[in-house]
């Protein structure tokens, strides 16, 4: 075979690009071969494109020849995974802990990665399931309509020029003038989309920190590492979209129920955000994430630190959102140091000359950002960047209490899931890019910035000024309240989860006070409550989560007749009958609603074992001091 007849066929992969040499008379099984050998790859859970959208596919077969399928020295191919299968390691967990599309090329049998993707026919971003509003805005045309110049428009009312003409929705000077500081991811793809390539070349790609695994021209790091497994160097940009433009809480209660624990304890507070993503009409093609709950896990606090501890009922949370229609849009935090008690105000501590969100803080949103990433069609790996909002109660240049939302960029979201990215020590608004060591290899990674003389310049990102990750997100409530979950000023409302304080805590003496607020025809109203739901459904006394789905589907659709049906069933009787039991005897929990009998109440004769918790209670007490149900 002569040298000079081979042919160079270049493949591009979300990873770079290879070389791969090949003699025209080879059969396509030998290009999925090397292609499969230049990349180190697992397994051959792939296929092979003409185009960068995945069209004009290279079907695998040992009978046609490289020659005979068109393709010619120096051509561009792209390389695509199949039914989602991760080609490389990937940080992000797989819904499956087997891939579903790996095989060995056989021996008797033509069929290949291509003909499996004619069966599942999974280019990344055709079955990619993007969430709804993406479908929802993916359909609509976008444009910002113009209405007629009266001084400069020179034609009849049916007709348009460039005075009056639609705009693109990424139309610069518009958004400058409507004050939108960033374009809304739809209207960023729109921009990519556009032009005579329709978006034929849009390739979506996260940054990568790590060496790629599978090199075998030298020993593992730190002992080796070539060009073909190292990492490129990253420069940050400011990120020009985000993927949510405005963060709604539905109402004011939400935040003062939440600002409740701050203001009993002094400590701040986490708590994470259930809601719904929705059209944004203020921001063409824009997605608000409309908050309807808040859910606090649980955390240990002081005035100047939260941790965040195991919570072992995350997935049952997770269950009752999403049988409510929420789902997890973001978290919430507090930073709040009184001023003066007795006027209200706060101190205001971040600033432009201080820090909007700490290293630390932006290194916890790129962390919850990787958790709920965006399904995206353009991405190689069928999701890019994250709707995830990071909402920031502190002080207001005038001392008041409000809110500051935020996202990080996809950029940080990288540095961050690559554990690249560390706070440091002694200033809060700078990040730190850790340096290569025997365990990690880490590229250089830079920023630009403007020099004393107007000169852009590249620094490199050790130290790091944190405001090149953030992306603003406002963060309101609408003038017109929206109850998702009933809300009435003359109700004590039921306890929130994970708040150790008295007067706070979830037990069942709290849950009979609450429910006896409400007549039986008011039951709708006295379950549309999100921490009394999630507190019935982790009932250890009586287990009610299996039991719930029609209660919560009642609750999602408002509808009346079906709560009452559910009420009226023999689970939640077990319930009432209890309530009823302890309001019999007086004040739930009161060690002095019976005289006290002559028995010695040391003794172990006089004292009653509870029948649901076990524990061992004085003879006096007609409620058990421990769970708070009726003996």
């Amino acid at each position: 075979m002569s040298k000079s007849r081979n042919i160079t066929v270049r493949v591009q992969s979300s990873e770079g690009t290879k070389r791969i040499e090949l003699h025209p008379s080879d059969s396509i099984v030998k290009l999925f071969e090397k292609v499969h050998d230049a990349f180190g790859l697992p397994g051959f859970a792939f296929a092979l494109f003409r185009e960068r959208n995945n069209q004009g596919e290279l079907v695998s077969s040992r009978s046609k020849s490289i020659s005979s399928s068109g393709l010619r020295h120096g051509d561009m191919i792209y390389l695509a995974p199949l039914n989602g299968a991760l080609l490389w390691e990937n940080p992000r967990p797989s819904t499956s802990s087997s891939r579903e599309g790996s095989y060995s090329l056989p021996q008797a049998d033509n069929r290949s990665s291509s003909s499996i993707a004619r069966q599942s026919r999974q280019s990344t971003g055709s079955l990619v399931v993007e969430d709804e509003i993406d479908q929802v805005l993916w359909k609509q045309d976008g444009k910002v309509q113009r209405k007629r110049d009266e001084k400069l428009c020179r034609h009849g009312g049916n007709a348009c020029c460039v005075h009056c003409s639609p705009l693109e929705p990424y139309d610069e000077v518009y958004l400058k003038d409507q004050n939108v500081k960033h374009m809304s991811f739809h209207a960023y793809l729109r921009k990519l989309s556009g032009g005579i390539n329709k978006g034929k070349f849009v390739w979506l790609e996260e940054i990568n920190c790590r060496i790629k695994p599978g090199c075998k021209d030298h020993p593992p790091w730190p002992k080796g590492i070539c060009s073909k497994c190292q990492p490129n160097a990253i420069t940050l940009n400011r990120q020009v979209y985000r993927h949510v433009d405005n963060a709604m809480f539905e109402n004011p209660h939400l935040v003062e129920r939440f600002l409740d624990y701050w203001r009993t304890t002094g400590h701040q507070r986490i708590g994470f955000l259930y809601g719904r993503y929705e059209v944004h009409s203020d921001v063409p093609l824009g997605i608000r994430a409309t908050v309807a709950a808040i859910y606090e896990p649980p955390q240990e606090s002081s005035r100047d630190h939260v941790t965040l501890l195991p919570d072992d009922k995350e997935q049952i949370v997770e269950e009752i959102a999403s049988q409510l229609g929420l789902r997890r849009v973001g978290w919430i935090f507090t930073d709040l140091v009184a001023e003066d008690l007795k006027k209200g105000t706060v101190k205001h501590v971040r600033n432009v000359n201080s820090h909007f969100l700490s290293a630390q803080e932006c290194i916890m949103a790129g962390h919850f950002q990787n958790l709920h990433p965006n399904p995206c069609r353009f991405s190689p790996n069928g999701c890019f960047g994250s709707k995830f909002v990071t909402i920031c109660v502190t002080g207001d240049a005038t001392n008041q209490v409000h809110m500051e939302g935020y996202s990080v960029s996809n950029q940080c979201m990288g540095l961050v899931r690559d554990q690249c990215l560390i706070p440091t020590k002694d200033a809060a608004e700078l990040g730190y890019i850790k340096e290569s060591s025997d365990k990690q290899y880490v590229p250089d990674v830079y920023y630009k910035e403007k020099d004393t003389y107007g000169n852009e310049v590249q620094r490199l990102a050790r130290p790091l000024p944190v405001e090149y990750l953030l992306l603003d997100v406002p963060a309101s409530t609408p003038l017109t309240p929206i109850y998702t979950f009933h809300f009435d000023s003359n109700i004590q409302p039921f306890p929130v989860e994970n708040r150790l304080i008295d007067g706070h805590i979830q037990d069942f003496s709290q849950l009979s006070n609450y429910l006896q607020q409400f007549s039986p025809n008011q039951f709708l109203n006295a379950v549309s409550d999100f921490h009394l739901l999630l507190y019935i459904a982790v009932m250890d006394m009586l287990p009610m989560r299996e039991h719930m789905k029609p209660l919560l589907t009642a609750v999602r659709e408002r509808d009346n007749d079906k709560v009452i049906e559910w009420s009226q069933s023999e689970h939640w009787a077990t319930v009432e009958q209890l309530i009823a039991a302890s309001g019999t005897s007086g004040a739930v929990g009161s060690h002095h609603s019976a005289p006290t009998p002559p028995l010695d109440s040391n003794s172990p004769a006089a004292q009653w074992t509870c029948p649901h918790c076990t524990f061992l209670n004085l003879p006096h007490l007609h409620a058990c001091d421990m769970c708070s149900l009726p003996r």
